[in-house]
């Protein structure tokens, strides 16, 4: 037997980058658009049947001769043209009101066809935001462990001029390298705030649209 499957489980990834529960919700949206308007061609066609039908009995019954008929069969004879009519105008009724129904249902469909695009563009800019911070910490990383490992280098090699003789040029290097490594840091973690500042504005946005 398969595990009964929960939105909840699928909602949150270990990916950061991933956008999968509102993907999913989105998708849900639309397939909830393409099945309001099914619905609505079903009633489309249904209400043309109904008046087609309908007023095919109408004619029906209204070119129906018997008149040259008397007494009772002549009263039945109308009397069946009669219910002919009424259950004609009955169905023209019924395709009158699913034309009201369907009317209804278009209206529903293009209110949230708004809202859908109205929340849509609103997830759409947070969740930009924050790819483009996180590429921006990314590479801030990136160029912050390349800073360090310069700044090893440099200390390192400082370190092996220092014991053999001049070592201004090295040290001044070397002490370059350890200011930019620092500022690659400040940079990282400038980077790491704002990514963290715009996440919890994306998690905020999935808890409140």
């Amino acid at each position: 037997m398969m595990p009964q499957l929960q939105f909840k489980d699928a909602f949150w990834c270990r990916d950061f980058t991933a956008h999968t529960g509102y993907e999913v919700l989105l998708q849900r949206l639309l397939d909830g658009r393409k099945m309001c308007k099914d619905m609505e061609e079903l009633l489309r066609q249904r209400a043309q049947a109904e008046e087609r039908y309908g007023k095919e009995l109408v004619q029906i019954a209204r070119k129906a001769g018997g008149q040259t008929e008397i007494n009772s069969l002549r009263a039945s004879f109308d009397s069946l043209k009669q219910q002919m009519e009424n259950v004609g105008s009955s169905h023209i009724q019924l395709a009158l009101t699913l034309r009201e129904e369907l009317r209804s249902l278009e209206e529903f469909r293009e209110r949230q066809k708004e809202q859908r695009k109205k929340y849509e563009a609103v997830m759409d800019r947070v969740q930009k935001s924050k790819l483009s911070l996180y590429k921006k910490a990314m590479e801030s990383k990136k160029t912050y462990e390349q800073k360090c490992r310069d700044a090893d280098d440099a200390e390192q090699a400082f370190e092996r001029i220092s014991a053999n003789g001049p070592q201004k040029q090295s040290q001044n290097k070397a002490r370059q390298c350890k200011d930019s490594a620092t500022e690659a840091e400040r940079v990282y973690r400038q980077s790491i705030a704002q990514l963290e500042k715009v996440r919890a504005e994306w998690e905020q946005e999935h808890r409140t649209t």
